[in-house]
C-alpha cells in the first residue's frame, strides 16, 4: 500500500468506478493527490517544528539569465476538450544553470466567461505530487468551480515538471506495476521482508534508469519557480492560486520564495512543511485511523455492514477488518480481472484506504466488502484500488506513483535508512492506527533506496510581507491531518485559518455552503475569512 490523498474530483471518480463495477463499465482516471513525504529525523511535534529554519525569499529582481523564460508568449490552441485551450511553456531544467537545458511544461486554460470584470488568472493544482493539474482543470475545476469564480477568472493549470503531460517521470511498466502494487507490505517473515525491500529497490532502479535526466530536477522549489514564470507570461502581476493537499505545500513554497507576488492564495487540506517525513507519515497514519473510526461508527448503525454484527462496537469493526486482511494474505480472492490478478491483502487495504477520503463513498465500500467477505468476489475492492493507483482497464498506469516518489524523495531525505529502523518504529505506527499502521510504516521505505540524493529539508515557511493567505483544514481529514493546517497557519505570517468540522479530505467544493462562500468571497473580493472562522 502506498499512501494516496485524493482531490474532490478524484474522490468522485472513485465513487463512479465502484458504482460501475456492477455493470462492467471501465473506470475513468482523474487527478490524484499523494502525500508520502520522505524525510529523516526524529519525530517532532507541531510546536517543535517552529525551531526549524525558514524558507528564504528569492531576490525581487528577475535574474538576467531567466529573462527569456519570463518573456515567453504562449501560443494557445485547441486541445480536444471544448472550451479549453492548451499551450507549452519552457522552464530551465536546472535553475542553478539556466543554460543547461529546458523542460517543457503543459499548460491549459479556460477563459473567463463573464459577466463582470475579469480579475486575472486563477491557477489550480490538485496536489500529489503526481496529480495532473491539466486533467483536474479540464475534468473538474474548469467546469465545477462556482460559476461566479469562473466568470471572473481565466481558469489555468500547469502540469508540474515530471508529471503527466510535462515530460513525465517513468519507472515501471504496467505488468511491473501490477507486481509492485501487490507486494505484501505487512511482511510476516524474513523472506517476505526481503521481497518487499526488493520491490522498493526495483522501483527506484527503474526510475533511475528510465528518467535519469529529470530525476534531479523535479523538486517542489523548482515547480514553484515554474509557476512564477507562468504568472508572468499570463500577464498577472500577482499569483492567484487554489491548491489542495500537496498543492498547499507547492503554494506555500511559492509564497515563501515570492512573498511580494502573492495575490489570493487558498491552501486547502494543508501540509506542514516543517515536519520530517517520519513525523508526517506517523501523523498521516493517525489521520487514516481517525477517518476509519468515523466509518466504523457509521458502520455499526447500518444493517448492511459486513464488519459489524448486531451490537458490535466500532473497535470490533477494526478487529474484523484486520482479520479479513489476514485471511486475504493467506488466501487471495478472485476478482474477475482479465490479467489474472486476485485480491490479496495489499490491494484490499488500498481499496479500503481509497474510500476513506469521502464519507459519501462509505456505502459503496460496505457493498464491496460484503461482496468480498460474503460472496468471495474481490472485484469491488480491486476497482477501488485500481482507481487509487490510476490503473486503466488495459493495465496501463498513469505516472502518478512515479512522479510522487520522484518529487517526495528529492524534496526531503528518506524517513528510514534500513528495514531494521522500520521494525523499531512499528509499535508507534500500530498505536497510531491498529488497522493501517503496520503497512504504512513499511511504506515509509519508499525513498530509502532512491538513486539520487535529496536537495531539500524540512523548513518553516513564513512568507513575510505576503498578502493574506487562506489556509483550510478539515478536522477529520485522513490524508492531511488538521494539526498540519493549524501549524501552517501559524508559520505563514499573513495566514487566516478556515476550519471545516467534518469528515473527508479537503473542504472547498465538498458541499459546505459555509466553506464555499468564505472562499468565494476571498477569491472574488479579496476578503479573507474572519479570524477563527469554523464551518460544519
Amino acid at each position: 500500500m502506498r499512501v494516496v490523498a485524493h482531490s474532490y474530483a478524484r474522490r468522485m471518480d472513485i465513487r463512479r468506478s465502484l458504482r460501475r463495477s456492477r455493470t462492467g463499465v471501465t473506470l475513468l482516471s482523474l487527478a490524484a493527490l499523494l502525500v508520502c513525504g520522505c524525510s529523516a529525523g526524529k519525530p517532532t511535534g507541531t510546536a517543535g517544528s517552529t525551531a526549524r529554519a525558514a524558507l528564504a525569499a528569492l531576490p525581487r529582481a528577475t535574474p538576467s539569465a531567466l529573462a527569456p523564460y519570463y518573456a515567453q508568449k504562449p501560443s494557445w490552441r485547441g486541445c480536444g476538450v471544448p472550451g479549453f485551450e492548451c499551450a507549452t511553456m519552457k522552464a530551465p531544467l536546472d535553475y542553478a544553470e539556466p543554460g543547461a537545458g529546458d523542460v517543457r511544461l503543459a499548460v491549459a486554460r479556460k477563459q473567463a466567461t463573464g459577466p463582470g470584470k475579469r480579475l486575472g488568472s486563477l491557477l489550480v493544482n490538485p496536489g500529489g505530487p503526481g496529480g495532473s493539474a491539466v486533467g483536474y482543470l479540464q475534468q473538474y475545476a474548469g467546469i465545477g468551480y462556482p460559476a461566479a469564480v469562473r466568470a471572473r477568472y481565466d481558469m489555468v493549470a500547469v502540469d508540474p515538471r515530471g508529471v503527466a503531460r510535462s515530460e513525465p517521470v517513468e519507472c515501471l511498466d504496467g505488468p511491473e506495476m501490477d507486481a509492485y502494487t501487490q507486494t505484501d507490505t505487512t511482511p510476516d517473515d524474513q523472506r517476505e521482508r526481503v521481497e518487499l525491500v526488493g520491490a522498493y529497490k526495483k522501483f527506484a532502479e527503474a526510475c533511475g534508469a528510465r528518467s535519469a535526466r529529470l530525476l534531479r530536477h523535479v523538486s517542489t522549489v523548482g515547480a514553484a519557480r515554474d509557476m512564477d514564470i507562468l504568472r508572468a507570461i499570463l500577464g498577472d502581476g500577482k499569483l492567484t492560486y487554489v491548491g489542495a493537499s500537496y498543492g498547499t505545500f507547492l503554494g506555500a513554497t511559492y509564497a515563501g520564495l515570492f512573498p511580494n507576488r502573492v495575490g489570493r492564495l487558498v491552501l486547502d487540506g494543508a501540509m506542514d512543511p516543517a515536519l520530517p517525513a517520519r513525523r508526517l507519515n506517523l501523523d498521516q497514519t493517525a489521520g487514516f485511523e481517525t477517518a476509519f473510526r468515523s466509518f466504523a461508527k457509521d458502520c455499526v448503525r447500518q444493517p448492511d455492514c459486513p464488519l459489524a454484527a448486531k451490537g458490535a462496537t466500532p473497535a470490533k469493526v477494526g478487529e474484523n477488518l484486520k482479520a479479513f486482511f489476514r485471511r486475504l494474505d493467506a488466501h487471495p480472492l478472485p476478482a474477475g480481472d482479465p490479467d489474472g490478478r486476485r485480491l490479496g491483502e495489499a490491494l484490499a487495504t488500498t481499496g479500503v484506504i481509497a474510500a476513506m477520503y469521502d464519507e459519501s463513498t462509505w456505502e459503496q465500500l460496505r457493498e464491496a466488502l460484503a461482496s468480498a467477505m460474503k460472496e468471495g468476489d474481490g472485484a469491488g475492492l480491486l476497482i477501488l484500488s485500481d482507481a487509487y493507483y490510476e490503473r486503466d482497464a488495459e493495465g496501463r498506469y498513469a505516472n502518478l506513483m512515479a512522479a510522487n516518489a520522484a518529487v517526495n524523495c528529492l524534496d526531503l531525505p528518506a524517513a528510514f535508512s534500513t528495514p531494521e529502523q522500520v521494525e523499531k518504529a512499528l509499535p508507534s505506527f500500530e498505536k497510531a492506527s491498529p488497522v493501517f499502521g503496520e503497512g504504512l510504516a513499511w511504506a515509509s521505505l519508499t525513498c530509502t533506496y532512491w538513486p539520487v540524493a535529496p536537495t531539500g529539508e524540512p523548513q518553516r515557511i513564513e512568507a513575510r510581507g505576503a498578502a493574506p493567505i487562506v489556509v483550510v483544514g478539515t478536522t477529520r481529514d485522513p490524508a492531511t491531518p488538521y494539526p498540519w493546517a493549524v501549524s501552517l497557519s501559524r508559520q505563514l505570517t499573513s495566514a487566516r485559518l478556515l476550519t471545516y468540522q467534518g469528515d473527508g479530505h479537503t473542504a472547498y467544493g465538498r458541499g459546505s455552503a459555509c466553506v464555499d462562500s468564505a472562499i468565494n468571497a476571498y477569491l472574488l473580493h479579496g476578503t479573507p475569512p474572519a479570524k477563527g472562522k469554523r464551518c460544519s
